[in-house]
């Protein structure tokens, strides 16, 4: 390629998560089958929440949020990787790669702050029951949910639109198994000074302001925890944040293996493993977690499929 031939790019081809066909079959069947879990764990919620009367709470209309925010994340990356294992074919357009990329940052972003909008649920719970009602009503529930979507379109166009201005002639080759925003820049020859200042500012906000927001909600969750009296009421207490916890727990912790490591240290095949387990096997696990861990899930599912004795 010419420098300066922007216009005239029109694929890229994807390294994929590994080069050994061997290894090609068994991890399509493995993928397939986290694709297909994460379907219908995601969705079921979904459809749970919506048939049951008891679920209509803003709990749950979060945990909606956060099943679909999961579902669409692991849908725009799973199916081309699918393709890839199965058919070998590792290229993807100038176009489809955009629209990948963009949509993936929407439902990361989105999926950082609807996590702190479940940790001021939560808050308010515990710390305001009384008010509960009143504060965390239908229209603020739908102004946060709005607010959380809002924000990740305009951190994805900003990124997405900065992309237009590179031009790409070093190489046609995306050393990952999708259209990361950091693979794509390493094929530019333009000056990408003002692509990594975004990247670097919505990354310190989309980090500082959904961790800030937990991390102090949890804070006083503890301490009016503590306040409580009964071993009883401790318990009943811990047990409406501890679901929502662990998918925290879950998803910035991979999140942080992948983007905290030197990146001298770190090979791109553990890079890729690591963005794996955050891309894909944390929308499968989020579901599972607060389907094994809520009784309301439960007892909802029970009255859906009308079997007393499923659990």
């Amino acid at each position: 390629m010419e420098k300066g031939n922007r216009s005239t790019v029109t694929k890229f081809f994807l390294s994929g998560l590994t080069d050994q066909p061997e290894l090609q079959l068994p991890l399509f069947l493995l993928f397939l089958g986290i694709y297909l879990l994460t379907v219908l764990g995601n969705l079921g919620t979904i459809i749970l929440i919506l048939l049951s009367s008891h679920l209509k709470t803003p709990m749950y209309f979060f945990l909606s949020s956060l099943s679909f925010i999961d579902l669409c994340q692991s849908t725009v990356i799973t199916p081309k990787m699918l393709m890839i294992f199965l058919m070998a074919k590792n290229d993807i357009s100038y176009t489809e790669c955009i629209i990948q990329l963009y949509f993936f940052v929407i439902f990361v972003v989105s999926e950082c702050y609807v996590l702190a909008a479940m940790a001021y649920d939560r808050y308010v719970a515990i710390c305001n029951p009384l008010l509960y009602s009143i504060i965390m009503s239908q229209h603020k529930c739908l102004s946060l949910v709005l607010g959380v979507y809002i924000i990740g379109i305009v951190c994805a166009s900003v990124h997405v639109g900065c992309i237009f201005r590179v031009d790409f002639c070093k190489s046609d080759f995306i050393d990952h198994y999708f259209c990361d925003l950091i693979s794509i820049l390493h094929l530019s020859c333009s000056n990408v000074f003002v692509n990594e200042s975004m990247i670097l500012i919505f990354s310190v906000i989309n980090t500082i302001l959904p961790n800030l927001t937990i991390l102090s909600s949890y804070v006083f969750i503890i301490i009016s925890i503590l306040r409580i009296k009964s071993t009883e009421g401790r318990a009943k207490a811990f047990s409406t944040c501890s679901s929502h916890i662990s998918v925290v727990a879950v998803f910035y912790g991979s999140a942080a293996v992948m983007y905290l490591n030197p990146s001298s240290s770190s090979p791109m095949g553990e890079g890729k493993v690591s963005s794996v387990f955050y891309t894909i096997i944390v929308p499968m696990l989020n579901p599972m977690i607060y389907s094994l861990r809520n009784k309301d899930i439960k007892i909802a599912l029970k009255k859906l499929i009308g079997k007393k004795l499923l659990f």
